[in-house]
């Protein structure tokens, strides 16, 4: 070989390994690390003889090891964050609350929820008063189901039963008025329909609570 034997500047043999090779390779650019001619010279060298290599694995003369070959093999795949930008700007108190749900976490709450809504829309309060156990029952479970302790699933759900309720206590007549004579129902069926009316907002409010927080 010629006196720019790659070998040579690096000082090992040619029949050194892949492993040698690099381990002096990296021992030499600490000792030279302050030299920048020394370290491309390194550089050079080691490139060298990773091409000579990888010609003469071509020709079927050596095998070279598989993170020589395919070294993208050895980038380590990082999980994606969700949401990087939200997660910086919301408060740290907030990504605590805050989830990013799958379909599944989103679709299955959904489904039950509008069961139970479709079915309280032909039962009197009695059955209301189940239903809404079953919703919370719900609530709770996927909560508890995605991680969030069995406490704080159930503080949650019953602040939205509590706050989905009042709230359709004060804008179901309002709000109902504008599709139906009130005047023409009796006082029981007023008051049934109101509550029909505060179940389903309350279990808008679950499904939202079941579905995107933690």
């Amino acid at each position: 070989m010629s006196e720019q034997n790659p070998y040579e500047k690096l000082g090992v043999s040619e029949e050194a390994s892949f492993d040698e090779i690099q381990d002096i390779r990296n021992r030499l650019l600490e000792q030279h690390s302050d030299d920048s001619k020394h370290v491309e010279m390194i550089e050079a060298a080691y490139d060298a003889i990773l091409m000579e290599r990888l010609r003469m694995r071509q020709e079927g003369k050596i095998k070279v090891p598989e993170r020589i070959r395919f070294p993208e093999r050895l980038i380590p795949v990082l999980p994606k964050e969700k949401n990087p930008i939200l997660r910086e700007k919301s408060p740290a108190w907030l990504q605590n609350f805050l989830d990013q749900p799958s379909r599944n976490d989103i679709l299955w709450p959904a489904a039950l929820y509008l069961g139970l809504s479709i079915f309280s829309l032909f039962n009197g309060d009695a059955v209301l008063q189940l239903i809404l156990v079953a919703g919370v029952a719900i609530s709770v479970y996927f909560l508890n189901r995605k991680g969030s302790k069995v406490g704080k699933a159930i503080l949650l759900t019953l602040g939205g039963l509590v706050f989905g309720l009042l709230l359709g206590a004060f804008i179901a007549v309002p709000i109902l008025s504008q599709f139906i004579d009130l005047s023409s129902l009796t006082i029981a069926q007023l008051s049934t329909l109101r509550n029909q009316f505060s179940a389903i907002l309350t279990f808008i409010f679950l499904w939202l609570i079941s579905s995107f927080l933690k």
